[in-house]
């Protein structure tokens, strides 16, 4: 199994940037997939959530309105789409996927998530 992230860069606050996490060996529609992101000296957090069969999606509140998660089974792809970055949104950026469908009390814990893809870096900075 593996997940490919990619779409990270240097971006001036305002600017908007697509993250891409391409999966092999397992279907990302088969359970819960995430973004997280970790800033240095932070703890990771999840960023946003999509579950597998409603699509229901979840934001943390520092987002919502701005960032939109997204998946396409035919590719075996999820996406996040940023605009409105600001400086606070710098950190490293992570996919995750779960083997199951995560309830709400669990789905924003990292421990939960089978499968993660390498970091992608967003830095916004003018």
């Amino acid at each position: 199994v593996q997940l490919q992230a990619s779409g990270g860069g240097l971006v001036q606050p305002g600017g908007s940037l697509r993250l891409s996490c391409a999966a092999s060996g397992f279907t990302l529609s088969s359970g819960s997939t995430a973004w997280f992101r970790q800033a240095p000296g932070k703890e990771r957090e999840a960023v946003s959530i999509i579950r597998p069969y409603s699509g229901t999606k979840y934001y943390t509140e520092s987002v919502k309105g701005r960032f939109t998660i997204s998946r396409d089974n035919a590719k075996n792809t999820a996406y996040l789409q940023m605009n409105s970055l600001k400086p606070e949104d710098t950190a490293a950026y992570y996919c995750a996927a779960s083997r199951r469908s995560l309830i709400m009390s669990t789905q924003f814990n990292p421990t939960n998530y089978d499968y993660w893809g390498q970091g992608t870096q967003v830095t916004v900075s003018s």
